[in-house]
Formats: structure tokens, sequence, C-alpha cells
């Protein structure tokens, strides 16, 4: 596998393009960034729900360095839930990712200081075209009445389930149509509900780390009305 993540994707959409500021709370952020790489990982093949836990069933690297990064540290560990994983795995993966895009090319890092001593980053963007690829599947998706491919669906899936609508430049009435719409593809994919084991080993792996995600969200930042 080569080119860019998903998580990568997400957090190009969740950062302003001038400021190179977050437009959305970090936590959630952070727990979609690892819900993302949990979410290619099944997708590749690479790690599967068995017997309560997501384990690694193929160490195969896939050739993307934040995903094989994810998918070593998780083979040498013991297996753990979806919500664990999320919640283990979330801490300084989005500096990580960050690290990646700039060496890329992708965002640039800019280090300032407010109050004379704190020191931020911003990560104003260098190359739109990765993001403009995002934005133009999604607004596809959001547009069409046929299911994406896997990827989008992928996509637009964490896109709902994180509430990151305003970051596509949705509010209102639009904002709730295309929730509606994300969370749409998200059943028609078995991205979420309830998916039987014997019909697919990687739907079932995809769903429960989007369920864990979606309440590690709801806890962070209360229930969606």
């Amino acid at each position: 596998m080569t080119g860019v993540a998903v998580a990568e994707e997400l957090l190009l959409l969740a950062y302003d393009d001038e400021s190179g500021k977050a437009t959305m709370p970090r936590i959630s952020l952070d727990l979609g960034m690892a819900a993302a790489v949990l979410v290619e990982l099944a997708l590749a093949g690479r790690i599967a729900y068995v017997d309560g836990n997501l384990a690694v069933t193929d160490p195969t690297p896939v050739g993307e360095p934040i995903l094989d990064g994810v998918l070593g540290r998780m083979a040498a560990d013991t297996p753990h839930s979806p919500s664990s994983w999320v919640q283990r795995l979330r801490h300084g993966l989005r500096d990580r990712i960050l690290g990646d895009l700039v060496e890329r090319g992708v965002v640039r890092d800019v280090e300032e200081t407010e109050l004379g001593f704190i020191v931020v980053h911003r990560y104003p963007t260098t190359d739109p075209s990765v993001e403009q690829d995002s934005r133009r599947r999604l607004a596809e998706a959001l547009a069409g009445e046929q299911l994406p491919d896997e990827r989008t669906a992928a996509l637009a899936t964490l896109v709902a389930v994180l509430r990151m609508e305003p970051a596509l430049g949705l509010d209102g009435t639009a904002a709730q149509d295309a929730r509606r719409r994300m969370e749409e593809i998200a059943g028609g994919a078995g991205f979420s509900g309830t998916i039987s084991l014997e019909e697919s080993v990687v739907r079932p792996s995809v769903a429960l780390v989007v369920t864990a995600l979606g309440q590690a969200v709801d806890h962070a930042l209360g229930k969606r009305v």
C-alpha cells in the first residue's frame, strides 16, 4: 500500500488551510486518528476482531509508515478491546502524522510563542492537492445515491462520528443532511450496526472500532443532540 492514509485525510480536513490551526476539539481529533489507523489496518487485512479483542492476524507491513508503526506496536503487545486500542493509540499519534505530512511537504510547521513562553505550532497547507482529493470524493459521495468506494466510505464514516460537518463547510440543515447521508454510507458499507462474524471478519472489526470511537467522542464532548 502507498499513498495517503485515511488518518492523514482526516487531519487535513480538520486543520484550517490558512491559519494551520485545528478547527475541532483536540481530544476528538486524537481519538479519530487512532480509530482511522485501526480501520485502515482492518481493511488491509492486518488486524481483526478475535475472541473479544482486536489482534494482529498478519504482521506484514502495508508500506505506509504511520500504519506500519502502529501495526508493529500492536504485534508486540497483547490483544486489547477496540475501545482500549483507541485510547492507547491516541497519545502522540496526531503529532507523528503531522510530522509525516511536514516531511512530505503537504503542510509546513510554523512555531510561535504565545504570552512570551508558550510554544505553539501551526500547520498551514503548502500542497492542497491531497485535501482537495478528499473533499472531492466526499462531495461526490454526499451528492450521489450509490455506495462510494471502500476508502471513501471509511472516511465519510469517521467524519460523521467525529462531528466534522463544519470542516466540510456545512452547518444547519445542510450539515444534518450530510450527517444522515454519511451514516447511510456507513451502514451500507457495513461499517456500523450489527454485522455477523460469519458474514465478514473485516466489517465487524471496523464497526466495533467505529462504535468505540463514537462512545469515546460522546464521553469527551457529550452526546450529540
